[in-house]
């Protein structure tokens, strides 16, 4: 492990990130186990927003326009490192979503308690919050609480702190929180929050007239109802949903109301992190905890690129899982026609590249993100072809994990899947599905290439072509593209089928000491439940505080 030599002022001031500091990687290899994770679609696609029933195809879907984030003002960065400090940073977390906000707002003094008076509706639950009256949940056991608790996740920390905030809410209740917050500064443990965007992450990049896939009411964080927020700006939800514009700018504000804008730096991409243990002081103390080096760039306001150097005792990865789409690997897959994103279809359309008279748009996936361009390409008439690798029955498709009720938009794409197939009529003029169809390869004439169930090839011509099968977390500033973090080291991280190997009750690497992980890299991919995760964390680092000399 490689030692260094503290710096004067580490956490205090910014410092320019050597070229070897950059470049440099530890790889090791590590044990393997596994993580109880929460299996669901990602709540992060939003869903164009239907008008009446919802089943109406020619709703009103605005054009979204790409908004510049202002870069981070660098006075009010020096004043959140302090500039005189000798110390590490306590806790540095890399990420400024959902979960760093709530994460920040735990580890800035705000402590849950149980309210005196509430009973809670599981019984098994309330004896136990009954046996500890008095005591925060963050200075409680985990791992006690938690045992018994069932819901649409797997992880017992997050079932854990949903039952709190929401008790019924599965069963469609609205039981107020049994949970009342106070504000002990004195509890407050040193951090600093580093994104990209504004805080709310991903969800700015978000078109802000698209619809939340879960209900409004599970997209807010702790002590500020988003209903009631939306109240107080006289805004409504639409079918017990939220536009994603309305919930970014719920997760911006909930950071000034919050009292936590000191703690976040927006404009901030990191690098590299590197860790090993730091040489003994000159009083001869050694301290056996890692130590961490962040390095990366600040954009500023002249949209300039700063570099800067941190240290700290623990770092919290919350980064998300949207920063890299999925590609198919094939030839021709990098062609000018060829995206990744359903932005390209959405500039195309009102460029007038494609148009209904012009050949059709071809969307491979069959995920909600294909769903959403079949959606926003039907509205504009534009013909599609849609090809998936699945057979129209297959169970593990996401449009079998959603209530018709809830989403009937989706699931007419799912019906329009089974009934439209490329070689028989059907009533869905313009729309034709590919089931069980294997891409080839993209040629420069803009044609692709497929390889039907029976082996042979098919070729046609597109406009343009969108490859919608997922996404994936950009880790690469780690060792190894955090690859040796995973459950499993030897396949690729993957939020739902490989995510970070984590202490289901700390979050904290189970290969790395200090570093965490919380969110989708952990495993939790509804906001409802990235929630559990930033408890989880925040109870391991004051017990972690409290142990320290002082």
């Amino acid at each position: 492990m490689r030692k260094w030599t503290q710096r004067g002022g580490c956490w205090g001031r910014l410092q320019p990130a050597r070229e070897d500091e950059r470049n440099s990687r530890v790889h090791r290899r590590h044990r393997y186990s596994r993580l109880p994770f929460c299996i669901g679609p990602d709540e992060a696609r939003a869903r164009p927003c239907c008008c009446g029933s919802c089943l109406c195809l020619k709703c009103q879907l605005p054009a979204p326009t790409s908004r510049p984030w202002p870069a981070a003002d660098m006075s009010n960065w020096n004043d959140h490192l302090g500039a005189s400090s000798p110390e590490p940073l306590t806790v540095l977390i890399i990420g400024n979503g959902p979960s760093g906000i709530c994460l920040s707002y735990l580890l800035s003094g705000y402590t849950p308690y149980v309210k005196p008076d509430s009973t809670h509706p599981h019984p098994l639950l309330q004896r136990k919050l009954t046996e500890a009256q008095g005591v925060s949940i963050l200075d409680q056991d985990l791992d006690y609480l938690s045992e018994g608790l069932e819901g649409r996740c797997q992880s017992p920390v997050a079932l854990l702190f949903d039952a709190l905030l929401r008790p019924d809410t599965d069963f469609g209740g609205n039981t107020e929180s049994v949970l009342t917050w106070k504000h002990q500064k004195e509890r407050a443990i040193p951090h600093l929050v580093l994104g990209r965007h504004l805080p709310g992450g991903a969800w700015h990049s978000i078109e802000g007239s698209m619809v939340t896939l879960s209900q409004g009411q599970w997209m807010g964080l702790p002590d500020l109802q988003v209903k009631d927020w939306m109240h107080r700006k006289r805004r409504g939800l639409r079918n017990s949903r939220a536009t994603a514009g309305d919930i970014a700018h719920y997760y911006r504000d909930y950071v000034t109301k919050k009292g936590l804008g000191h703690n976040f730096v927006s404009g901030a991409v990191v690098t590299a992190v590197e860790w090993g243990t730091p040489e003994p002081s000159s009083s001869g103390a050694q301290d056996s905890s890692p130590l961490f080096q962040v390095s990366g760039f600040l954009t500023t306001k002249g949209q300039s690129q700063r570099p800067f150097s941190l240290c700290a005792r623990n770092v919290v990865l919350a980064t998300g899982t949207s920063d890299s789409p999925t590609c198919l690997g094939i030839p021709g897959e990098t062609l000018a026609f060829v995206h990744h994103e359903l932005s390209a279809l959405e500039a195309a359309t009102r460029a007038g590249t494609v148009t209904p008279a012009s050949d059709p748009v071809l969307i491979i996936g069959a995920g909600l993100s294909a769903a959403d361009a079949v959606l926003y390409a039907r509205h504009y008439n534009i013909p599609v072809i849609h090809a998936f690798r699945r057979p129209v029955d297959d169970p593990g498709l996401v449009f079998n994990q959603l209530p018709k009720m809830l989403y009937p938009e989706y699931h007419k794409v799912h019906q329009m899947m089974r009934e439209q197939s490329i070689l028989s009529p059907s009533p869905y003029e313009g729309y034709r599905s590919l089931p069980e169809h294997r891409p080839l390869l993209f040629k420069e004439d803009r044609q692709a290439v497929f390889q039907d169930p029976q082996g042979l090839q098919k070729v046609f011509d597109v406009a343009l072509v969108l490859v919608l099968i997922g996404s994936h977390p950009d880790l690469s500033f780690l060792p190894g593209a955090g690859t040796n973090l995973a459950v499993d080291p030897d396949q690729p991280l993957s939020a739902k089928r490989n995510p970070i190997d984590v202490d289901p009750f700390t979050y904290q690497s189970t290969r790395q000491e200090g570093l965490y992980a919380v969110g989708p890299l952990a495993g939790d991919n509804f906001v409802r439940f990235v929630q559990g995760g930033a408890l989880a964390v925040a109870s391991s680092l004051l017990r972690k505080e409290a142990r320290r000399p002082p």
